[in-house]
């Protein structure tokens, strides 16, 4: 159910604030430290910030689609590292268990999500498993009451910090591809699982990254996610589908931010006597940021807003994954070239936003990733017509 039109003000409001009185402030220190502070994190969690997506019984705020993304065009305001600290909670780590979940799973794990109590973490890419996921090396064999999990997971964002791991491996390693894959909800403690280094990243410091390792890990039968084994690579592919939404949404509101600083700066600098923003090609680069940030901003609003109306939307949040994500980038490479060299040196913070949007275009599935998805479900549309 859909807020009411003035608490949903009120959370915006409430939210922007947040990014411009307590986050855009320590961006320079949190690159720095490669860490968001402790005091900020608290915040967030009385904020709700973790459980944005979960449903209210279960003590979230059960914002919807449309909700989710007009609080992530705020959130994208400042450096996307915030959002990495709860983002997993929201998206991939939570919302197969919101989907897919028993109702003992439920009841035990999404109010810890929901405050932040716990951390969830996306256990999904392997070193030879990334774009192909269904090729996963992973193995969760049943061997009584427990299953035995030996592979590594790599890339995987929160996992030094992550409470539990929505985790996909493979159940039957005789059934190839996408049916043998089952989902799990794998306690982080469980005796014989080890991480990997913190990788260090060209952007997002703050955010962290590192290799799960699953030697002869046992977990309880129990951990598998829902009721059957073979369901994983469906519960993994929605989730996706509705997560490159939640990431369209903060692409369009790093470009917003990278747009109101150019714009700024263009109105402020002078070069031959006049401001620069008065030279119609640094006019010209301009409106063509604020029509792309536009253009992207109307296409999140079209497919979330279907998507709450109960519509197949997953084509279109590929389109918006594709198309925001490549956006960004080219918002981000313009706003470097209208500061100059101001652009280049770290103190004016275009060069960090730069680094930070290009993954963008790599996780919740490369942009050629996307492609693909909407090529193959326009074909198939065509031959079904």
């Amino acid at each position: 159910m859909a807020l009411d039109l003035e608490t949903r003000d009120q959370l915006l409001t409430t939210i922007r604030r947040f990014v411009d009185e307590r986050l855009r402030p320590i961006e320079d220190q949190v690159s720095e430290n490669d860490e968001v502070p402790a005091s900020i994190v608290q915040e967030m969690r009385e904020l709700g910030l973790f459980g944005i997506s979960i449903p209210t019984e279960y003590g979230g705020l059960g914002l919807n689609m449309e909700e989710e993304c007009l609080l992530m065009f705020e959130m994208g305001r400042t450096s996307p590292a915030f959002r990495s600290v709860f983002g997993t909670n929201v998206g991939i780590g939570s919302q197969g268990i919101v989907m897919h979940g028993r109702q003992d799973q439920k009841e035990e794990w999404l109010p810890k999500l929901a405050t932040g109590e716990a951390i969830a973490s996306f256990a999904l890419t392997e070193p030879e498993a990334g774009s192909d996921a269904a090729s996963l090396q992973t193995t969760a064999i049943r061997d009584g009451d427990e299953y035995i999990i030996n592979g590594t997971k790599r890339y995987i964002t929160n996992a030094a910090k992550a409470t539990m791991f929505t985790l996909m491996a493979r159940t039957d390693p005789d059934k190839p591809g996408a049916k043998g894959i089952s989902a799990f909800i794998c306690p982080a403690d469980a005796p014989g699982i080890s991480l990997g280094k913190s990788e260090k990243k060209m952007g997002q410091q703050g955010a962290h990254i590192c290799d799960v390792i699953f030697d002869d890990a046992r977990i309880p039968a129990s951990c598998l996610l829902g009721t059957e084994e073979g369901k994983g690579f469906a519960t993994a592919m929605q989730v996706l589908e509705r997560g490159r939404l939640h990431i369209s949404a903060i692409c369009v509101g790093v470009a917003e931010r990278l747009i109101e600083d150019a714009t700024k700066y263009a109105a402020e600098r002078k070069q031959f006597g006049q401001p620069i923003g008065n030279h119609q090609l640094v006019q010209a680069m301009l409106a063509d940021c604020k029509t792309e940030a536009y253009a992207a901003r109307c296409m999140v609003m079209d497919a979330s807003k279907r998507r709450d109306a109960g519509e197949n939307v997953g084509t279109e949040s590929s389109c918006c994954k594709y198309f925001a994500s490549e956006m960004v980038g080219r918002v981000a490479d313009k706003a470097v070239q209208i500061f100059g060299g101001a652009g280049y040196v770290a103190d004016y913070g275009v060069e960090r936003f730069y680094r930070d949007v290009r993954i963008f275009r790599i996780y919740e599935g490369t942009s050629q990733i996307q492609q693909i998805i909407i090529g193959r479900a326009m074909i198939r549309e065509a031959s079904e017509a």
